[in-house]
């Protein structure tokens, strides 16, 4: 029998929900069958924790005496964006310091910017504001300096416009020399592989053509409670996907929020990446309601199932060309090496598994303990070009 979300939060609220991990499922439908899992459990968990650049935080500061209109402003030296009003303020998270060494006689040092302003704030550090404006006649004041903690200021959101990729590229180097790249540093020569995806525990991988997830769903956002809020920037359900429904390379993401004064530094962290730049690692988990056996067998994907494309970050990449070096599973990903035509290639995570796994544990303590309920989306996010058919893998587990 089919479920809705109403009836599997009356079984939250009841305590009687079953829950369990993408990681667990996968065991579960193994032993019983897809069919009688799909009857038996009621909610599968997600995590990821990796870089995602795309994000950042809203700040309302507060008015001052007199009133100001910042036009321009510096968190701890990290110039906020201010073309929006008087003292709202968005700090991004790729953002460098004024005065970061990277900015002056030591290029590719990065040491601090917008994504640790936002761990520094989350963490209840004190930040330092500087702030200029034009003047006008209701806002006089053209200077400000000032600092303030979270807690002391009006508002604060996290706003990630882009996050949770569903796949992604592993990063290779054909070329001759080192590259520094946003998922790592390359060996030329094909030197070293890296990635960066929690796999088969990796949100948009179990709800592959986005049958639960959509603009409204509440989720695990940084170590408290956010939604999302809209199909994330470069959101691309067209991607060729196997018979699985797995895109074969990026594919779907989505945009989240969520209130900052509810978060944990240790899921919003700042992070340098040496010969890039800075960003901010992000901790995100989403909970799959099982309706029926199709949802179930989607969330029984494993790191085998799903397969990226490699593709070269020294001429290829920078140069838009589409072409890739091959395609390998994220099972031979995480062994630590993979084959590359004749040649066995060493494999680096980008992102982390182990507080993946946390994160998805996590969300499940949060469901069982009656302490969060799912949502029912107002819009689904976009998945109809996907041509992937239920019944050409159903029967996989039965």
């Amino acid at each position: 029998m089919p479920k809705t979300i109403e009836e599997i939060n009356a079984k939250i609220k009841a305590g009687k929900a079953v829950v369990c991990t993408a990681e667990e499922i996968i065991g579960i439908a193994k032993k019983k069958g897809t069919k009688a899992a799909a009857r038996d459990i009621d909610v599968v968990t997600t995590g990821t924790f990796g870089p995602m650049c795309s994000s950042g935080v809203f700040i309302n500061t507060g008015h001052t005496k007199p009133r100001m209109k910042i036009t321009k402003a510096f968190l701890n030296n990290v110039e906020a964006f201010c073309g929006i009003a008087a003292v709202d303020l968005y700090v991004g998270a790729t953002q460098l310091s004024e005065n970061d060494p990277a900015n002056s006689d030591h290029p590719g040092a990065f040491r601090y910017g917008g994504g640790h302003v936002i761990e520094d704030l989350v963490a209840g550090k004190e930040i330092k504001l500087r702030a200029y404006g034009y003047g006008t006649d209701c806002y006089p004041r053209r200077e400000l300096t000032s600092s303030f903690t979270l807690h002391q200021i009006n508002d604060a959101f996290l706003f990630n416009p882009r996050n949770s990729y569903q796949n992604y590229n592993v990063a290779v180097n054909l070329g001759k020399k080192r590259i520094y790249t946003y998922l790592g540093m390359l060996k030329p020569g094909l030197g070293n592989a890296n990635y960066s995806s929690a796999g088969q525990l990796s949100p948009l991988l179990n709800d592959p053509l986005y049958r639960t997830i959509g603009i409204g769903t509440r989720i695990f956002l940084g170590g408290g409670i956010g939604y999302a809020a809209w199909p994330g920037t470069q959101h691309d359900p067209s991607v060729a996907k196997t018979a699985r429904g797995v895109p074969r390379g990026g594919s779907g993401t989505i945009a989240v929020i969520g209130d900052l004064k509810q978060m944990k530094s240790q899921w919003l962290r700042g992070t340098s990446v040496v010969g890039y730049g800075v960003s901010l690692t992000v901790g995100i988990g989403i909970p799959i309601p099982i309706l029926d056996e199709e949802m179930l067998v989607y969330t029984t994907v494993t790191d085998r199932d799903i397969v990226a494309p490699v593709v070269d970050y020294s001429y290829e990449y920078p140069n838009l060309t589409g072409k890739i070096v091959g395609e390998t599973d994220y099972a031979s990903l995480k062994s630590g090496k993979i084959k590359i035509g004749k040649k066995t290639v060493p494999t680096y995570p980008i992102s982390s598994y182990p507080k993946a796994r946390e994160i998805a544990q996590t969300l499940k303590s949060w469901i069982v303990g009656k302490r969060f309920f799912l949502t029912n989306p107002v819009q689904l996010l976009s998945g109809k070009e996907s041509g992937v058919s239920f019944r050409a893998f159903g029967g996989r587990y039965r």
